[in-house]
């Protein structure tokens, strides 16, 4: 696959449906790494700029209500090119390690296999708005959207979405994943947390390993 991979530091991201355990995984790895002297950036998408505060808001609230596929697209688009020029790339930059709860992948699933767009369209916006910057590692966390969903209490405006399609930004996940299997990691999301945690462990080494041997060189 195409597209555009950071010669410093590491880039790794969580994808999959509500309820999967991204951000707990997350924050597992982000603890592991700094346990192991890397200096780590945990980020998420949408909402982890001043700018991305308030799109999220939008993109997220139920009290926005419906918006036009193509706007919320665009709003998703925004907050990733925001995100990746101000907190992302300045990272890799410096060698860290980025761990974002959510990239590029999440708008191609939602806005576009969820939605009515066409993901080829959605797609180039996207890498425009992240001047294809691309991930070492994604890890899907692969889960029933049935499970994942009955684990909210309450939903914002995207978990409100009918289950069909939350069926179609599962397999949209998946279809990425086995198109790209050099770059992707699937993982079971039902299997206990810390085993999870140590086969991320497991496929992150060799990265960490090629991005000390790249530095040195």
């Amino acid at each position: 696959m195409s597209g555009a991979y950071a010669e410093r530091g590491v880039f790794v991201c969580f994808e999959g449906g509500e309820g999967s355990g991204k951000s707990t995984q997350a924050r597992a790895l982000r603890d592991w790494l700094e346990t192991t002297g890397h200096t780590v950036r945990l980020t998420f998408e949408p909402g982890d700029t001043p700018v991305g505060v308030e799109l999220r808001r939008i993109v997220l609230s139920p009290e926005t209500g419906a918006l036009a596929d193509r706007t919320e697209a665009l709003l998703y688009a925004a907050d990733k090119a925001e995100h990746v020029e101000t907190l992302v790339r300045p990272a890799l930059e410096r060698g860290e390690v980025v761990v974002t709860d959510r990239y590029v992948d999440s708008t191609l699933a939602y806005q576009g296999a969820g939605r009515s767009l066409a993901v080829a369209e959605v797609e180039q916006v996207a890498r425009w708005a992240t001047g294809d910057l691309r991930p070492h590692l994604t890890v899907v966390l692969d889960l029933d959207p049935a499970d994942g969903l009955g684990r909210f209490t309450s939903r914002d405006r995207i978990e409100q979405e009918s289950l069909d399609f939350h069926h179609r930004v599962r397999q949209a996940f998946l279809d990425m994943a086995a198109a790209d299997p050099e770059h992707y990691l699937v993982v079971d999301a039902t299997r206990p947390p810390a085993e999870i945690t140590d086969e991320l462990r497991r496929a992150l080494e060799p990265l960490l390993v090629r991005a000390v041997l790249r530095e040195r060189a």
